[in-house]
């Protein structure tokens, strides 16, 4: 399957019963652009931690309860699965969601998410999909998780071998804010900084102006420039693991690098946990 469609693609697989398009956003459904602009038709929707983590702990769900998730949405072994991310990076924590549970052979994100696919004035609609029949998708044997804990990147630290890439806002890997400058509360950790020696790569450097993905040349390039190496262990994070999954996707997908992994817990656990060291260009905000 591959890692990338675009929209003149899905544009033209629209009524194939074989596509399931699903737009993963960072809203619940009554708020979010899918129910409020509108959106891509007969695409279904999915709130990112309704789908990804587990009902009451802060946890993913077991491969068989995700994998009934996605057949819940009409998924099965013979679909297509397109994530269309609102934005991009929220497709790309579910597709890596998806590779820690070995069912990422059904899916594909849609390159430059909903706002590309708006941007050029392509359909969107307020109408509801029909319901989905129950797919039969099944989980896969997984070998070597992409996904890492806080006891490991404190364990490797000083781990020549290891490279930790922070892929937040340079307000947030200086240690000005915990989260973007976007948001209007400055909230997601009781410490601003970031983890000592990680080098800094923000996730939108591997994006073109119009939010699709850069060819695999330039993102080459920007992740060596940061210090990652197809032979190097690669760690991202960054706030919740969203942009991280980004910069994941890019080098594991895109450039076919196999050691890379995200930090899950990223800067929500990290900035939180006492005892943990933090780096940062500038003395602590005072309150």
């Amino acid at each position: 399957m591959e890692p990338l469609v675009t929209t003149d693609w899905l544009h033209e697989h629209l009524d194939d019963p074989t596509v399931v398009a699903v737009e993963v956003s960072s809203e619940q459904e009554a708020t979010a652009r899918y129910s409020r602009d509108g959106h891509i038709p007969g695409s279904r929707f999915a709130w990112w931690k309704a789908l990804c983590w587990d009902e009451a702990d802060r946890e993913f769900p077991p491969p068989d309860v995700l994998a009934g998730r996605l057949r819940a949405l009409g998924v099965s072994e013979g679909s297509r699965l397109v994530l269309v991310g609102d934005p991009i990076q929220y497709a790309t924590y579910l597709y890596w969601t998806l590779a820690l549970s070995g069912l990422d052979h059904v899916a594909s994100i849609l390159d430059g998410g909903r706002a590309h696919w708006a941007a050029r004035g392509l359909p969107l609609t307020l109408e509801a999909p029909p319901p989905a029949t129950p797919g039969d998708l099944s989980p896969r044997a997984v070998t070597g998780s992409p996904r890492v804990g806080r006891d490991n990147v404190r364990a490797h630290l000083d781990d020549p071998e290891r490279v930790l890439i922070d892929m937040r806002s340079p307000e947030e890997y200086g240690g000005e804010r915990v989260s973007p400058a976007s948001f209007s509360v400055d909230h997601g950790a009781e410490r601003a900084g970031r983890i000592p020696g990680a080098r800094h790569l923000y996730f939108e450097q591997l994006l073109q102006p119009d939010g699709r993905f850069l060819d695999a040349g330039p993102i080459d390039e920007h992740l060596r420039a940061a210090g990652a190496t197809p032979e190097a262990d690669v760690v991202t994070y960054c706030r919740l693991s969203h942009r991280a999954s980004l910069g994941w996707f890019a080098a594991t997908r895109l450039l076919g690098w196999q050691n890379v992994r995200v930090y899950d817990g990223s800067w929500t656990e990290w900035g939180s946990i006492v005892g943990f060291p933090v780096e940062r260009d500038r003395p602590a905000p005072t309150s």
